[in-house]
């Protein structure tokens, strides 16, 4: 008689397996948050080692802030153009291209011998790392249903924080043993381990290997719920992927209203902060690392715990469109008390409000990528998530145009902590304008339902 065969079966698709459902999806966050970490820690070798550099190539403030506008334009100029491309040809392939172009970019800038040469390498960094969020956002919602996606978002979307705080660690060590060129050539070469794992751990979830079919049933799972906002044309019709498509839908324009008004504000956040407390409570480069270290450390729980949030929300019950809306609206009351820092006497109490602040922010990042994912077709998502990126790399680049001239114009008074004041106060109402904006493209026009108890 022969053998019965023993091979293992083939998966199959039916959702009332029996089989305890896999959860390779958290593995794939897992990849996007290594992956946003190695992104921003390439992105701040330039400003570590900026002291060093500048004595070298005798670089003027001027001559840096060219550099930095190199990365900013390339960046904010690419992200629709990579979004695009990653929509065409799919994420495993397009994030790999995006890492491919930053990890040479980041190496490329141990060979620069001027600033048009870092300058070069800065721009094809920022044309490389633009990919980063749009390849991220489209593989959360390829891999993850509504109600689980602003936590997936919020994990990886973490990254940023980690590598804000990974950066000055490893960074000066390493220039300090090696040189400033081995700086660059280190960090930039951990992109190539991550395409290894990538290539050898990723595809989509219904040919993927890994992936039981309860899992493939639960990301599927997309229940009608009352007062959901899946009404509008992009969602309700998945084969309409056009440009003409996009931006028919208000909720584009709620979008990118939000990026363009919020992300300037992180990026004053990002980049001021260490001027600020020099400027104002004279810490020197060795007593600043404790308290930039807090803000980082707090701003990552912000972003999971505010991810976690409306999935939780959802869970209960809870439509994702209305979950988002008032998850959001807390995280922007959170960041008004920044108003407050010009009454405070002493440091960290300020410490403490820029932590809730900064965490408010991400745990708000989290969610605004999520709103775009819950609104439009997988097969458009790469390009709305880089038309958001786009605005907000817009105002990224000039909102310092702003803080330059305040700040200028104080410091010349005698009174440059009233120019820092000023910007707090722009700051803190900067997010509940952004969820009007969202509330009357987006939110209002989901049906009104009762909240749940």
């Amino acid at each position: 008689m022969r053998p019965a065969d023993m091979s293992s079966p083939p998966v199959s698709l039916n959702p009332t397996t029996t089989h305890p459902m896999s959860k390779y999806r958290w593995t794939i966050v897992a990849l996007l948050f290594v992956a946003t970490t190695v992104n921003y820690l390439d992105r701040q070798v330039i400003s570590l080692l900026k002291p060093l550099l500048a004595k070298e190539f005798g670089w003027t403030e001027s001559d840096y802030g060219d550099i930095v506008i190199a990365f900013t334009l390339a960046y904010g100029t690419s992200t629709l153009l990579v979004g695009h491309i990653i929509d065409r040809i799919g994420t495993k392939l397009g994030y790999i291209g995006s890492i491919l172009v930053w990890s040479l970019a980041a190496m490329a800038h141990a060979l620069a011998g001027s600033t048009a040469g870092f300058m070069v390498a800065r721009a094809l960094l920022g044309l490389g790392e633009a990919g980063n969020f749009p390849a991220s956002i489209k593989t959360v919602a390829e891999w993850f249903p509504k109600k689980e996606r602003a936590l997936a978002v919020g994990i990886f979307n973490s990254g940023a924080n980690v590598g804000a705080v990974v950066a000055p660690a490893v960074v000066p060590a390493i220039a300090l043993a090696a040189g400033w060129q081995a700086a660059f050539i280190a960090t930039g070469a951990i992109g190539f381990v991550w395409i290894v794992a990538w290539w050898l751990m990723y595809d989509v979830p219904t040919k993927h290997p890994r992936v039981n079919a309860a899992e493939l049933a639960h990301i599927a799972d997309e229940p009608a719920m009352a007062g959901d906002a899946a009404a509008t044309d992009l969602v309700a019709d998945a084969s309409a992927t056009g440009w003409g498509s996009i931006f028919r839908n208000r909720a584009i324009w709620g979008f990118m209203a939000g990026k363009l008004l919020t992300d300037p504000i992180w990026w004053f956040f990002l980049f001021w902060l260490p001027s600020y407390l020099s400027d104002v409570y004279h810490l020197d480069l060795k007593k600043l690392g404790l308290p930039l270290i807090l803000i980082y450390l707090v701003a990552t729980f912000g972003s999971v715990s505010g991810g976690a949030l409306s999935s939780r929300l959802i869970a209960r019950g809870w439509n994702p469109t209305r979950a988002r809306q008032y998850a959001m609206l807390l995280f922007a009351v959170c960041v008004v008390p920044v108003i407050a820092i010009s009454k405070m006497g002493s440091m960290w109490p300020v410490i403490a409000i820029l932590s809730l602040a900064v965490a408010a922010h991400q745990a708000w990042s989290a969610n605004i990528f999520t709103v775009a994912a819950d609104q439009f077709p997988k097969q458009v998502l790469s390009r709305v998530v880089g038309l958001g990126t786009m605005a907000g790399t817009l105002g990224g680049a000039m909102f310092p145009l702003l803080v330059g001239k305040v700040l200028d114009k104080y410091k010349l008074a005698g009174q440059l902590s009233e120019g820092y004041n000023q910007l707090f106060y722009i700051a803190g109402v900067a997010y509940l304008v952004a969820w009007v904006m969202l509330y009357l493209f987006v939110f209002r026009h989901a049906k009104k339902t009762s909240l749940p108890s």
